[in-house]
């Protein structure tokens, strides 16, 4: 039967519901009027008749009072305490009219006291009607609709908006606050109780609220990690609201609930950038990014941009990536009054030719270079590709910048460049030394390297492969329960590059102070939990989402470093720090390197496989190399069959 009005009411048309409210007046008003008169009198008068006019005007004059002030325009569904007082003007006119042809039709017999009579019953007939009718169809959609129960945390200003819009949205049910505040416990705020949040077990059992919804100010970074940490042994799924500050002002919406992401769960605040130096190297000069459309060189695009540099030049051989940075950059100045004039051009960093016309054209002053592959089992598989795109593209790269006159070049490199035991870290740190070596031959070009660890939500991150993992309800794929990386975000690792730049000296290699490295185990565990998701192992096999222990993949190490020697020192920013390290001079590695190269072009890939492995035989590759590679011991690398799956 309830599905039934409900499905009634929702298809009935509106105008056929309009005409329903206006028949109902109709009818009521006559008959509100008659019981008026049998108050006031106690009994039926013998002259009713006599008042004809009176229930007619009550009728009529109902009608476009009503429709004039709009009440037959409000949807009854959504009818808020806004339509009072149309509803209280429009009673008011149509009791004057009744009162005023009673008087002129039977002036001495009719009672003074009706019209007010009448007044106060229509007002309880007109409003009680609607909000009653709006009621129970509120009640009939809420017992319909399968709602999910709801705890908030925090019961300030967050929480209190939190809880209306729930309410009155109708998909979760608010069932409960908690709060750390004594003086809130016990209270009762918008018809919810107040508990501490010793009572959540009880709470949880009482209630069966399997989310928790958390109302804490999104900058107050160790109150809201506090928070995360005890409420992650229950398995509730955790999702946050915006500031206050963010509603008021437009830039959020306080329905705008997210889950816990990583970077609220690796344990360190995010480090803040330092003004001056952000702009340093950019502002009002000719800035170029490679690797524009990937995931680090795009959040450099942007912010860059945000510098108002004189030109923006992107560089990214996907055309796709490009399309929709240029996209993206072209709204933001609209939106924001930026005036940086954007070039975008299409084409690899392993095309010398097109990277020194291109920044011979545009006159580069600061070069950022972000293009890599980066992804260990990717390059492992396709070892020619990586050292083209990695290493010999970042020396095509810092050559044609010498020879354009760029003041700064900035390598993006990886901790995986560190006492590395795969092709990639190879690649990468070939390009460090590159960039090292280079630096004593051309003094007028200053080169540096930035170094961090994992970037959250980059292309090739564990992060959004859990995420889909557990979304797709597990397994959840680990290499190592003891593995440990460093994370970061993609803003600060954009903030560290463009920070580095403006106090390098040339030779650099500047790193983040990242904290302590988390372990990923821990880490897709409390992912699973912080999901609303329960662990499936050997103690719980009725758990939702398993974690299975893959092994270490072909040059991955258990434990990343952002140091190779124990040489570093401070800078200007007390987060970034500058590491001295060993690398062979030009004149030794030019020699390797145009080997290799050779290597590569004739795809000589069983002796580049064989020279990478006694490469990456030693802690330290310059120290390594010097060894392996003397100038006067180099040998051509045999030429091959070339092996068309590289």
């Amino acid at each position: 039967m309830n599905r039934f009005l409900e499905d009634f009411f929702n298809q009935l048309p509106r105008r056929r519901k309009q005409a329903l409210v206006v028949l109902a007046d109709f009818i009521a008003l006559p008959s509100i009027l008659y019981f008026a008169l049998y108050l006031r009198l106690g009994e039926v008068p013998e002259n009713i008749a006599s008042f004809w006019p009176a229930f007619v005007v009550s009728a009529l004059a109902c009608i476009p009072v009503f429709g004039t002030l709009g009440l037959y325009r409000h949807v009854v569904r959504h009818m808020g305490s806004q339509a009072m007082r149309p509803i209280v003007i429009g009673v008011t006119i149509t009791s004057i009219a009744v009162a005023a042809v009673a008087y002129m039709v039977q002036l001495k017999v009719f009672p003074r006291s009706v019209p007010v009579i009448f007044w106060f019953m229509t007002l309880v007939y007109v409003a009680g009607s609607r909000f009653a009718v709006r009621g129970y169809l509120q009640w009939l959609q809420d017992k319909l609709k399968v709602r999910r129960s709801v705890i908030i945390y925090g019961a300030g200003e967050n929480g209190v908006r939190l809880a209306q819009l729930l309410m009155q949205q109708g998909t979760y049910v608010p069932v409960a606050f908690i709060d750390d505040d004594p003086g809130l416990h016990n209270r009762m705020i918008h018809g919810l109780y107040v508990f501490p949040p010793r009572r959540l077990d009880t709470l949880l059992s009482d209630t069966e609220a399997r989310e928790i919804f958390l109302a804490i100010n999104s900058r107050a970074v160790e109150d809201r990690r506090r928070v995360i940490e005890f409420l992650e042994p229950y398995g509730l799924r955790i999702r946050l609201i915006p500031d206050v500050s963010d509603i008021v002002s437009g830039r959020e919406r306080v329905d705008d609930l997210r889950d816990v992401e990583v970077q609220d769960l690796i344990g360190r605040d995010q480090v803040a950038p330092m003004p001056e130096l952000l702009a340093g190297s950019v502002a009002g000069k000719n800035v170029m990014v490679t690797g524009a459309g990937g995931s680090i060189g795009a959040e450099l695009c942007r912010q860059i941009f945000r510098q108002q540099p004189e030109n923006l030049v992107l560089l990214d051989q996907s055309e796709y990536g490009l399309y929709t940075l240029r996209r993206e950059l072209t709204a933001m100045a609209a939106e924001e009054g930026l005036g940086a004039r954007l070039h975008v051009v299409l084409g690899s960093v392993t095309n010398r030719g097109l990277m020194t016309r291109t920044l011979t054209r545009h006159g580069i002053d600061t070069l950022y270079h972000a293009a890599a592959y980066k992804h260990v089992r990717l390059v492992e598989e396709n070892l020619i590709e990586g050292l083209r795109n990695n290493t010999f593209g970042t020396l095509h790269t810092a050559t044609a910048a010498r020879d354009a006159g760029v003041s700064d070049f900035i390598l993006i490199s990886t901790d995986k460049a560190v006492r590395t035991t795969s092709i990639m870290g190879a690649s990468k740190r070939l390009a460090e030394m590159t960039l090292q070596a280079l630096q004593d031959e051309v003094p007028g070009t200053r080169f540096s390297m930035v170094r961090f660890g994992n970037v959250l939500g980059s292309s090739g991150s564990v992060v959004p492969l859990f995420l889909e993992q557990i979304e797709r309800g597990g397994p959840v794929t680990v290499t190592h329960p003891d593995a440990t990386r460093y994370f970061m975000t993609i803003p600060e690792a954009a903030q560290l590059v463009l920070q580095a730049a403006s106090i390098a000296r040339g030779g650099d290699v500047f790193l983040l102070d990242m904290g302590e490295p988390v372990n990923i185990l821990e880490l897709a565990q409390r992912m699973i939990r912080l999901k609303g998701f329960s662990i499936r192992d050997e103690d719980h096999p009725g758990g939702d989402i398993e974690i299975r222990i893959t092994g270490l993949h072909p040059g991955e190490n258990l434990h990343e470093k952002l140091l190779i020697g124990e040489a570093v020192t401070g800078t200007r920013h007390r987060k970034i720090l500058r590491a001295t390290e060993n690398y062979l001079p030009w004149s030794e590695l030019r020699d390797v390197l145009d080997t290799l190269e050779k290597a590569c072009d004739e795809y000589d890939y069983e002796g580049i496989r064989s020279f990478l492995d006694e490469l990456l035989a030693g802690p330290d590759m310059a120290s390594r190399l010097a060894e392996i590679r003397k100038p006067a011991d180099i040998v051509p690398l045999k030429p091959s069959v070339a092996d068309k799956t590289d």
